[in-house]
């Protein structure tokens, strides 16, 4: 069936009408019984008149009336009624077409009169004829409806199409917000560590060339931070909420992540091995971030990392003392503190931050106690 269709709609449109036209031509010289110049003249005006039953509808029906008219069964007129269907939308005059080609097709040629014929018999010409002309009126109006319904089809793949291609451009905003938060919590937290190290290195030695070296760890450190603030704006630029990646660090690795820090730092407390892995992964870039900005801003500061339960909800503190000495000009990305508040977002949580009464910080996250 759809190998016919195809087949059909690849003929052309004038080859198509010409076969309509000589086939209604050989329907007259077959059927047709009338010698008189005028009536052979309006069956040759009805049958090459279909040659513009595309353009003119109403018009080539009326000029296959005559047909109708002459002989019992018209082609011409059926085809003209078919082609009306098919083209418009207007129920009622497609009725009243078709009504007045049975009518037509009922009245006796020659005109005898009704009285000759008489009315059973005229009432079955009537109700033959109108059966006959509601016939292609159904038709054309049945191809319609195909045609409208195989556009909304095509309409709504070409919707879906555009759905998918919206859902696929959300997905890759998410992973790139994703990758941006990945690349400050990571690679910022290792390049500034390594900065701090430099600028330590650079105070503390007497050997020349070991401070120049340090100052160049330094300065190149310094550039790859401020390159990679750039390249987290751009990947935020059109990103949205985070979405999960592997491997998760969980609360597994909290007491490296302390020891590693390169700051005095104590961790107490203890969180339930149950804590689902977002909840796990937020507490860890908390203390992550909070590290990070003790090693940046506060020079000698000492930190101290608490865990904790309390009924149905989880948290981490993370308090420092205040500096000892004056913190060296690190850039910094202004992003961290903010992905950590998206973070306890997006887990039904709080993020607090601030300075404390004796002049260090304090970092704090709440979240419910989720059991995974």
């Amino acid at each position: 069936m759809s190998r016919e269709r195809t087949w059909w709609r690849r003929v052309p449109a004038p080859v198509v009408d010409l076969a309509l036209v000589l086939a209604a031509a050989a329907d007259v010289l077959v059927n047709f019984e009338e010698e008189a110049p005028l009536g052979l003249a309006l069956a040759a005006l009805g049958c090459a008149a279909l040659a513009f039953r595309r353009r003119f509808p109403l018009a080539v029906f009326v000029l296959t009336l005559p047909l109708a008219l002459m002989q019992d069964v018209a082609l011409a007129t059926l085809v003209a009624l078919f082609t009306l269907a098919e083209r418009s939308r207007n129920r009622r005059l497609l009725a009243g077409c078709a009504v007045l080609a049975a009518a037509v097709g009922t009245v006796p040629w020659p005109l005898l009169g009704p009285a000759e014929l008489g009315r059973i018999t005229t009432a079955i010409y009537a109700a033959y004829n109108l059966a006959t002309a509601a016939a292609p009126v159904l038709m054309g109006q049945l191809v319609r409806a195909q045609r409208k319904s195989v556009r909304q089809l095509a309409e709504i793949q070409e919707a879906r199409e555009h759905e998918r291609a919206l859902y696929a451009q959300a997905v890759l905003a998410r992973e790139r917000a994703q990758l941006a938060r990945e690349m400050h919590d990571v690679v910022s937290h290792q390049v500034s560590l390594i900065a701090v190290q430099a600028g330590a290195l650079q105070v503390a030695t007497q050997d020349p060339d070991a401070e120049q070296a340090a100052r160049t760890i330094r300065t190149l450190s310094v550039t790859t931070l401020d390159e990679l603030r750039t390249m987290v704006r751009l990947l935020r630029a059109s990103g949205g909420r985070d979405t999960e990646l592997t491997p998760q660090p969980t609360l597994a690795d909290l007491r490296r992540l302390v020891e590693s820090s390169g700051i005095p730092a104590e961790l107490t407390g203890q969180l339930p091995a149950t804590v689902s892995t977002p909840a796990q992964r937020a507490v860890y870039r908390t203390v992550q971030e909070a590290l990070t900005n003790v090693r940046k801003h506060a020079p000698g500061a000492t930190a101290r990392v608490e865990l904790r339960q309390e009924g149905e909800r989880i948290g981490v503190t993370v308090t420092n003392t205040p500096a000892t000495r004056p913190a060296l000009p690190l850039p910094g990305s202004q992003l961290g503190l903010v992905g950590l508040g998206e973070r306890a977002e997006i887990l039904n949580g709080s993020l607090e931050a601030g300075p404390t009464p004796d002049g260090g910080y304090r970092v704090r996250l709440r979240l419910p106690f989720d059991p995974a």
